[in-house]
């Protein structure tokens, strides 16, 4: 007696079930890491802008101490024109030059040392009564108030989450404090910036 065979087929793909679950899993993964990821973007971003004008206190301090003249550095509305000029917020960008006159003001055979653009992301920076300078002396020490206008003494960054606790302790806003004599630092413990009024 002959018995036929069934032929049978191997089937590929995925069945319902396994697609739904499959979509399950990426919905659950998306949900818990976007924000994560969104609010490291945010975090780099601000720390990038601290770090910048850090980096500008340090570079301007030494340029003046090794050129043996004042350095200027200051807010700019037009930091990347051909002429720049100190004006407006550091959020719209700064310059540091050498100021050979001391005038805070780039004129004559001054010379334009680097300039920063505006960091954007909306990042705001907010200084002591709206200082827009700091100048340093040929010794590479810091001038002080120059003609009765206030010099930066500290500047806070905010981005649009403003002032709020993270993790240990810290901010996620930015506290930049310079010393009379020119040295910065970065700041972001949460009750430090409190005290210093948080984000406008």
């Amino acid at each position: 007696m002959y018995i036929a065979r069934m032929k049978t087929k191997t089937q590929h793909g995925f069945t319902i079930y396994e697609l739904l679950i499959t979509m399950l899993v990426v919905g659950v993964v998306l949900t818990l890491g976007i924000p994560n990821l969104m609010e490291f973007t945010q975090n780099s971003r601000l720390a990038s802008a601290a770090n910048d004008l850090h980096s500008s206190f340090q570079l301007a301090r030494s340029e003046a101490a090794r050129a043996k003249a004042p350095v200027t550095i200051c807010a700019s509305a037009n930091p990347m024109d051909a002429n720049p000029a100190c004006g407006g917020s550091f959020d719209q960008g700064w310059i540091i030059f050498q100021d050979l006159d001391g005038s805070l003001t780039v004129d004559g055979a001054d010379t334009v040392i680097r300039r920063h653009p505006a960091p954007g992301n909306n990042i705001t920076i907010t200084t002591n009564g709206a200082a827009n300078y700091f100048g340093f002396a040929a010794t590479g020490l810091g001038r002080g108030d120059v003609g009765g206008n206030p010099a930066l003494q500290t500047a806070v960054l905010c981005d649009a989450r403003g002032h709020e606790a993270a993790a240990a302790d810290y901010s996620t806003a930015r506290y930049i404090v310079v010393t009379p004599i020119g040295r910065a630092t970065v700041v972001r413990d949460f009750a430090t910036i409190t005290a210093a009024g948080g984000c406008p």
